[in-house]
């Protein structure tokens, strides 16, 4: 009896461990980019974004970051590693301004395209979502959509 009764504890013990779920939510996006200084000022002046101070202790020319409104942070890393990704390896952003942002890009003629490589063009998906990619300075990805929920 008493074996039956521990089995059944750790049996419920292992259903309740192996089931628990994690609540997730983004911290940061770390980059690595070639100039600090020309990456920082596209996160500043084209995405608009914060810049913020670095945490104590940690103050270095080779570090920025930005945060987006909804508090996830963008690291910029100065390093001269050689990175090429493509398209599908991107980092997303929603706003409910697409067509200003639009607007934006092309005053500062900031090149995008759609997700088939099309110029000045963007991608309307099967859910209705419409987006854009750019490229920042260094090459990565960046998705703009108005999928906000």
């Amino acid at each position: 009896m008493k074996n039956i009764f521990l089995l059944i504890v750790f049996t419920v013990l292992s259903v309740n461990t192996f089931s628990q779920t994690f609540e997730f939510s983004n911290n940061h996006i770390a980059l690595l980019v070639k100039d600090i200084d020309k990456s920082a000022k596209f996160y500043e002046e084209i995405l608009q974004l914060e810049e913020i101070k670095l945490p104590e202790g940690m103050e270095t020319n080779a570090v920025r970051w930005f945060v987006l409104s909804d508090k996830t942070q963008i690291h910029l890393t100065e390093s001269d590693e050689k990175i090429k990704i493509p398209k599908g390896v991107n980092i997303s952003f929603s706003t409910n301004q697409l067509v200003e942002f639009i607007n934006l890009l092309i005053t500062k003629k900031v090149p995008f395209e759609n997700w088939f490589g099309e110029e000045t063009k963007s991608t309307t998906r099967s859910d209705g979502i419409n987006l854009i990619y750019l490229q920042d300075v260094d090459g990565y990805w960046i998705e703009i959509n108005n999928d906000l929920k």
